[in-house]
């Protein structure tokens, strides 16, 4: 039975966010998220469904401007990593490489293995997640301040300079990172993805059937994506730190990364407004990470987007206001 949702208030969507995942997209509602991933093998849709008790209803202090944004940008990692570990159990490859697995496997994997048993996934989630923010505030934190320090040693303009340069090589060095990496096929294809999801909660948001002649014609652009909120994190913090003036390299370092959750608490508000509301202040605030998708986000065919409704699907079958 084809079902026809009504249109969002004002366009601005009712809370519904996405990512993609391996072979899948995973679209998250406000009481849980639903994985659709397709088996590689099988070529059938698989959806798994997941409750979530949102993080603002846990305690009222999480609920607090800024503390909510930097609350919702760990938890959307922690959920980021297990979502992929899981869609690539769904989508049957961890069973294509199993019996390779096990043949490579050391003597040391083999001990963690026979003495965390279950808990294994956990501590590797727990460890990666760790490891990606170490790897984020070395790359995008300490990186520039190095980079900045040493060009300015050049070009003599004073510490009121060392913010501005700061930024524009935080913002190079993100944009060669996105770049580089669709250029990996796997990586890719992840993007054609990230693409369905966009079109199809765009197509969702007009309050259109979703149906795939229906998503196809959707932008893959959209303003409450992960990328503007990594790219509005990168302007916001050239301004917040265009305050923050010293020559003295470790202070510097140390304030950036001090200052981090006061700028993903900053963004993450921008990109809430921005997402209940349709003007063109929106428009210019939304302009940089919506041309920033234009890397991360590729075409994707029929097949990819079939996944993203059945996601989205799922969702709305629980949650339908």
């Amino acid at each position: 039975m084809k079902t026809k949702f009504k249109k969002p208030c004002g366009g601005c969507g009712k809370g519904i966010g996405g990512q993609a995942i391996v072979e899948g997209v995973m679209m998250k509602g406000k009481t849980e998220y639903v994985i659709a991933v397709r088996d590689v093998e099988k070529k059938t849709i698989k959806v798994e469904k997941t409750k979530t008790k949102p993080y603002d209803k846990r305690n009222k202090i999480l609920r607090l401007p800024l503390i909510r944004g930097v609350i919702a940008f760990v938890e959307s990692l922690v959920v980021g990593m297990k979502v992929i570990t899981r869609s690539a159990e769904l989508a049957g490859l961890e069973d294509i490489t199993e019996d390779i697995k096990e043949e490579e496997m050391s003597k040391f994997e083999k001990w963690l293995t026979e003495k965390l048993g279950d808990k294994l996934t956990t501590v590797i989630l727990t460890i990666s997640v760790i490891i990606s923010i170490a790897l984020s505030i070395g790359l995008f934190m300490v990186l520039p301040v190095l980079v900045s320090s040493f060009l300015n040693s050049f070009l003599n303009l004073g510490t009121w300079a060392l913010g501005i340069i700061e930024g524009f090589v935080r913002i190079a060095i993100f944009l060669f990172y996105i770049g580089l990496t669709s250029l990996i096929k796997d990586i890719k294809r992840l993007y054609q993805y990230h693409g369905a999801e966009h079109k199809t909660i765009n197509c969702f948001e007009d309050g259109e059937e979703l149906t795939v002649e229906n998503v196809r014609k959707y932008t893959r652009l959209h303003k409450r994506c992960g990328t503007s909120f990594l790219f509005l994190v990168m302007i916001i913090s050239m301004i917040v730190f265009l305050f923050l003036r010293t020559d003295v390299v470790l202070y510097r370092i140390l304030s950036r990364i001090i200052f981090v959750p006061i700028v993903a608490g900053l963004s993450y508000e921008v990109i809430k407004w921005a997402g209940k509301n349709d003007n063109i202040l929106v428009d210019i605030v939304s302009a940089p990470g919506k041309a920033s998708q234009l890397i991360t986000t590729k075409e994707p065919d029929d097949e990819m987007i079939e996944v993203a409704i059945a996601s989205l699907k799922g969702v709305l079958e629980d949650e339908p206001e």
